[in-house]
């Protein structure tokens, strides 16, 4: 089969290959043909050597069973990325995405969606409404996580929130937050990004200088860089708490003093619930669509990755099943 793949040497390099082998799904696993997927900001940062991953690419996308379980055969799909034992301490414990031996697609021991088939198990497999399109239903697994931000910190009337980042996931995250009520401002230094924001109707702040008093109950760091969580730390106010999103290859180098004077709560968060994401999307409550940029074929997929990096580019998609 066709498929985009980074290779073991690291910095990683990527490639387009007509003839990987196709997956074979076990007892448990769905054997899914790829109709679209995206390229998030994690995908580039495994093209950098992130995680020392080798592989297939891609987590965000939707397909159709074709191979599997006979009550998905033939439906279209999104998968859960986290592919958990389901008998370790974490998953008894009720936290599968947490699993000591857990698989990741395209991200960790198991291939990913940039191809024309993967496999995952079959519980992870979420229906996908006839009113999502394609488009929309690549945008689940993000959503999730982005929405997800709702568990981490109490957000709503009367709180004042930022997000700091507007790429691919803060785009999403504030829109979430805005949902809430609270009162929200969207920090980014992207003309394209910002300019969405406000079509949206969401206020955009100035980019953050160096030593800015924080104001903020709640701050959202998706800057995706490892300068983020220093620029938060000078945004949120004293007992606020900041919700870290950022991935990347690079080592952050951080004064963690004003977290411990200012008594600030620092909370990783990373991925959701998809049915609170299909929920979202089938109630139009966050838009998707504008956020598509470019497409591109599978054979394509190189270029397609470096069009992502661009930043006249929002969201790049890859198109496994043709036109």
């Amino acid at each position: 089969m066709r498929a985009l793949i980074v290779g073991p040497d690291q910095p990683a390099r990527v490639r387009f290959t007509p003839d990987y082998p196709q997956p074979s799904p076990a007892a448990d696993e769905v054997l899914i043909r790829v109709t679209l997927a995206g390229i998030c900001a994690t995908d580039l940062e495994i093209a950098r050597g992130y995680l020392h991953f080798a592989g297939v690419l891609g987590h965000e996308f939707v397909g159709t069973v074709v191979e599997g379980a006979s009550h998905l055969v033939g439906r279209r799909v999104v998968a859960e990325i986290n592919c958990p034992c389901r008998q370790c301490e974490m998953c008894r414990g009720g936290l599968p995405n947490h699993c000591l031996r857990r698989t990741v697609v395209g991200i960790a021991g198991r291939d990913g969606a940039f191809a024309d088939y993967l496999t995952v198990p079959a519980a992870n497999c979420h229906l996908v409404a006839d009113q999502i399109s394609d488009r929309q239903a690549v945008f689940v697994e993000p959503l999730a996580a982005a929405a997800h931000v709702l568990d981490a910190a109490e957000i709503g009337p009367g709180r004042r929130a930022a997000v700091l980042g507007t790429g691919r996931l803060g785009l999403l995250v504030a829109q979430v937050l805005a949902d809430t009520g609270c009162e929200l401002e969207v920090i980014g230094r992207n003309p394209r990004t910002i300019d969405f924001c406000r079509r949206r109707g969401l206020k955009v702040a100035a980019a953050p200088e160096s030593g800015v008093s924080g104001r903020y109950d709640v701050v959202v760091e998706c800057t995706g860089c490892a300068d983020g969580l220093r620029l938060a730390l000078g945004l949120c106010r004293p007992c606020g708490t900041i919700v870290l999103k950022s991935t990347y290859a690079d080592a952050a180098t951080v004064d963690l003093a004003p977290l411990v004077v200012n008594e600030i709560r620092l909370a990783g968060n990373r991925c959701g619930s998809f049915p609170r994401a299909l929920r979202l999307l089938a109630e139009h409550r966050v838009e998707v669509d504008e956020l598509v940029t470019a497409e591109y074929a599978l054979e394509e997929g190189v270029a397609a990755l470096e069009a992502a990096a661009r930043a006249e580019n929002i969201k790049v998609l890859l198109r496994p099943g043709g036109p």
